[in-house]
């Protein structure tokens, strides 16, 4: 009988090193599955209730991973209009979101995220916006990976360090990008008279982008050091009062537009015009893309509907 125990205990250690075995090779298994998925959750509908309580029709909380699920990112970042909307979106998200999101939103953020990558790749454009974007991510995900143990991310740490390596990946591909030159031999920029040259450079909006394309050509340098221009630059993104405060002037006594405009953006947010943005509707409290069709009890729809920018989106999920 003594013999007999110490062989049964013996068939039970053996036993259960095969059940943790196994157990430890089904959560690796699940955890490089889960790295490895591409799946996108589509919602046949393409609205969301945003509600803030509870009510006799409408049980629980809309949340910001919901309405990331449910508001079809995937199509808008294809839609040249909507573009900048969504990259706005996802770096207002990576800056202080990213641990109210549920396991399901993070995914769905960086699929989403990964096509917008491709998506440069192949057109080549928005490249530094979408750098900008990766840094801003990147260190976000570097700040929260060393709470790790403090709930502040959903996930396994090998799931977010695999995610960082991707990161790291896209950067490279887009630092490797080689602009192609058109192959378009008819009429371009420089052929253009000054007069339209200018007009077109009035319609940039960063100022960076008229720095780039003031050293494509010597012409361009001096179109693109025009004090209007850096004037109704300024002009346009920040207030008198913001502009008064910052006052520069230059070696000849005049106000020197462009390094103010330098140092303004280093000091206040500069205005952000979209294309086309998420619409609210006031009667039935509905998030939607413009031009959604949603059960709306109003007689006139368009006209309850209120556009928002990013940050009032991320507004609205702030209990």
């Amino acid at each position: 009988i003594h013999s007999f125990c110490k062989k049964d205990d013996h068939n039970k250690e053996n036993l259960f090193n095969t059940i943790n075995y196994d157990v430890a090779a089904k959560k690796r298994k699940k955890d490089l599955l889960n790295n490895k998925a591409k799946t996108q959750y589509f919602h046949q509908e393409k609205w969301i209730y945003v509600h803030k309580g509870s009510t006799k029709e409408r049980h629980g909380y809309c949340t910001l991973g919901e309405a990331f699920n449910r508001l079809d990112f995937s199509s808008a970042i294809l839609d040249s209009r909507r573009f900048n909307y969504v990259v706005r979106l996802l770096e207002l998200i990576a800056k202080s979101q990213l641990t109210s999101l549920s396991g399901i939103a993070q995914k769905n953020y960086m699929n989403i995220l990964e096509k917008v990558v491709q998506k440069v790749l192949e057109d080549q454009q928005n490249i530094r916006l979408i750098r900008e974007l990766l840094q801003t991510l990147y260190t976000s995900l570097c700040t929260l990976v060393q709470r790790v143990g403090k709930s502040v991310l959903v996930g396994n740490i090998n799931m977010w360090v695999h995610r960082m390596e991707s990161i790291l990946h896209w950067q490279q591909q887009l630092n490797n990008i080689q602009i192609t030159r058109p192959a378009f031999k008819g009429t371009t920029f420089t052929d253009l008279p000054l007069c339209l040259q200018l007009n077109i450079m009035q319609r940039l909006s960063d100022g960076r982008d008229l720095v780039s394309l003031g050293q494509v050509a010597p012409d361009l340098q001096v179109l693109s050091e025009d004090r209007l221009l850096w004037k109704k630059l300024c002009q346009y993104h920040f207030t008198d009062r913001q502009i008064r405060k910052r006052l520069i002037l230059s070696d000849k006594g005049q106000l020197d537009w462009k390094k103010m405009y330098f140092k303004l953006i280093r000091c206040y947010p500069r205005k952000e015009q979209y294309g086309d943005t998420l619409q609210l509707c006031r009667h039935c409290h509905i998030l939607s893309w413009k031009g959604t069709d949603h059960p709306c009890t109003a007689n006139n729809p368009e006209t309850c509907s209120t556009s928002l920018s990013p940050q009032e989106f991320i507004n609205l999920f702030r209990f």
